[in-house]
């Protein structure tokens, strides 16, 4: 039994690890194979196509992609994931520039969409009210159903073009040296309003669906009734004793959550323009900067199942029955 988590973390890492050379290895074929190249961008039509064929040596793309396969594995294993084309500098400097931005808006909507999602489950299940019940489930099905872009948009059109709220790009303000402390602080999260409301929606929903599902079904354990029974104040069940009976299915969608979030929100990043992770994936994609984009890959694979371990390892400390099911 003392040795089961230390199996646990032996039989995830080893899963890992498989699942990360399949993706970098898979990302790395879909770059080299898709047409287009990184020096078009550069190429002028009027140039000698021979210039082509320098930039392409200088970066080692005329290479055989064997040759180019076996390089960079050499290199990841190594720890290096070599210069971005765009930037001129190495990628794990980029990419470390732009991920706390990211980190910040990930942790700020992750506490939000589990906060609002538990409170409102709560809510209902106090209020036993079968059409606030409907209605919460209906409109969170809706929200959810919701493409981030068109929130986005949306919140966009409203607080900033219209009423002027909310600023509708960027990070902080033209005047931003001016202010003091928390004057700077204030102003990043009077930019992060827009884009962690824009990706909190969808999550508050889905959490509100999961916590609503697994609190109801646990309302009905012959435990509860014995407590009602007994006189035992609805508030005090809901906190003692549904809460944390039904918690176990959220620690696994919220590890999952979590790591998309630390990945990087793609679309929402780019409406806001905003400068991180999930902005500079989608620009080295276009840019087809390759080993730009294979580190931000191999950045938000680790970071998502480095947030479904973590998630296992909760399940595990609140139950340890669920040790034995995940060892299979």
């Amino acid at each position: 039994m003392t040795n089961t988590p230390v199996k646990l973390v032996l039989k995830r890492l080893l899963s890992s690890i498989t699942v990360m050379f399949l993706l970098i290895t898979m990302i790395f074929i879909l770059l080299r194979i898709s047409p287009g190249s990184f020096t078009q961008k550069f190429i002028s039509p009027d140039l000698n196509p021979a210039l082509a064929e320098q930039v392409n040596t200088s970066f080692g793309l005329n290479e055989p992609i064997l040759l180019q396969y076996k390089n960079f594995l050499t290199n990841l294993i190594r720890g290096d994931f070599g210069v971005s084309y765009s930037f001129r500098e190495p990628v794990s400097t980029v990419i470390f520039r732009h991920l706390p931005l990211t980190a910040v808006i990930a942790f700020l909507s992750f506490l939000i969409q589990i906060f609002i999602g538990i409170l409102l489950a709560s809510f209902v299940l106090k209020k036993s009210r079968v059409k606030l019940d409907k209605f919460f489930s209906s409109a969170s099905i809706f929200i959810f159903a919701l493409p981030s872009f068109v929130v986005g948009v949306f919140l966009l059109m409203i607080f900033s073009d219209l009423t002027g709220l909310f600023p509708s790009s960027g990070i902080k303000s033209f005047d931003f040296d001016q202010y003091n402390f928390i004057g700077k602080l204030l102003d990043y999260l009077h930019h992060l309003v827009l884009p962690v409301f824009t990706i909190s929606l969808g999550g508050t929903a889905l959490f509100y669906k999961y916590a609503s599902d697994n609190m109801k079904e646990i309302s009905t354990k012959y435990f509860i009734t014995n407590l009602r029974a007994n006189g035992v104040g609805e508030k005090t069940i809901i906190l003692k004793h549904i809460i944390p009976n039904s918690i176990s299915p959220l620690i696994s969608a919220a590890g999952v959550e979590l790591g998309i979030l630390l990945g990087g929100t793609l679309i929402t990043e780019v409406i806001f323009s905003l400068p991180g992770m999930g902005r500079l994936t989608v620009n080295a994609i276009l840019q087809r900067d390759y080993p730009l984009v294979i580190g931000c890959v191999f950045i938000s694979g680790v970071l998502i199942i480095l947030s479904n371990f973590l998630a296992d390892l909760i399940k595990g400390k609140l139950d340890k029955r669920m040790i034995k099911e995940m060892l299979g």
